[in-house]
């Protein structure tokens, strides 16, 4: 049984992570300031006696003896992430700084949850980790962007400078239940417009795409991604090649909510939204050996069981 910090962990996809890391018999910490999270998430956990909420920021330091550190804290989405930039940018930065001090001083190895988001609005497709990016680093995605590509920076120097035992994970679009209803990603706006019957709202002309995998797929890599232990340091992507435009997936949603009279309208694409995102995973597929399982439908047919909870 080890003992494992996780950052953020009263979210959307870490609370599925507290709760898979407690079904395999370990002692966990989850650390959060409940900004994006809610205790709702957590609230079957808390009755376990190896689950221990923590209350607090992470960019203020944390003490704690433990084998293993998930840093996961970060608002994900823009809505959350644009409410506070200052905040946002804090937290990837002041964050992971605390949380390898942590790592460093009790030898615990560390993962880091970076984001597709650092190759901005991509010139290539689909991205490669060795692709470095095309990011606007004064608009207003650059908190979320720049903070993810500079608390890598702070990874890989940590390792270099005092051999800190790391691992990056860049995460592509992911969904699935515990996502907020006004969390303002693709999948939970389209499944709350449609049961609310309100217009379904694509910015530009829906052909941008997007790749989405499953919560349990994600979770999958990266915890296979923490016990490797002959795993180089380098980033990897985790994501999936099922590739969507944006309109298929409006479709499909309201294809999936027969009685919804929502209708398919069109805005104009906010300032710096990519028009592409896939990833390759070639990298993970190859060193972790396991493919994506949950299949589009099957995942969406899960994700709005949940959501019709709200109505």
């Amino acid at each position: 049984m080890k003992k494992i910090l996780v950052t953020w962990g009263a979210g959307f996809i870490w609370s599925h992570l507290c709760k898979r890391l407690l079904d395999q018999w370990h002692e966990v910490v989850c650390l959060d300031n409940l900004f994006t999270g809610t205790k709702e998430n957590i609230l079957e956990l808390v009755n376990n006696p190896r689950f221990t909420f923590v209350l607090h920021d992470i960019t203020q330091p944390f003490w704690a003896q433990v084998d293993e550190i998930y840093n996961l804290a970060c608002p994900a989405s823009p809505i959350h992430y644009q409410k506070n930039p200052v905040e946002t940018i804090k937290t990837s930065l002041l964050g992971a700084i605390n949380m390898l001090e942590l790592a460093t001083k009790v030898k615990a190895k560390i993962l880091q949850t970076s984001t597709s988001e650092v190759y901005g609005d991509p010139l290539t497709h689909p991205q490669v980790e060795s692709y470095r990016g095309n990011v606007n680093p004064i608009g207003h995605r650059s908190c979320y962007d720049e903070g993810k590509r500079a608390a890598e920076t702070l990874f890989m120097d940590y390792h270099r400078e005092y051999h800190t035992q790391i691992r990056i994970v860049r995460i592509f679009n992911t969904y699935g239940p515990n996502m907020h209803p006004a969390d303002g990603r693709v999948i939970s706006n389209f499944i709350m417009q449609a049961l609310r019957n309100e217009d379904i709202t694509i910015y530009w002309d829906g052909s941008q795409t997007r790749s989405f995998q499953y919560i349990d797929d994600l979770l999958d890599w990266i915890m296979k991604m923490m016990s490797n232990e002959t795993w180089f340091i380098w980033p990897v992507n985790i994501g999936t090649a099922f590739e969507f435009t944006i309109k298929e997936l409006a479709e499909k949603v309201l294809q999936m909510i027969p009685e919804s009279k929502s209708k398919i309208i069109y805005e104009i694409l906010p300032h710096d939204d990519p028009k592409q995102r896939r990833s390759d995973s070639g990298l993970a597929k190859e060193k972790l050996w396991r493919e994506p399982k949950v299949w589009l439908e099957e995942g969406l047919k899960k994700t709005i069981a949940y959501f019709r909870t709200f109505i």
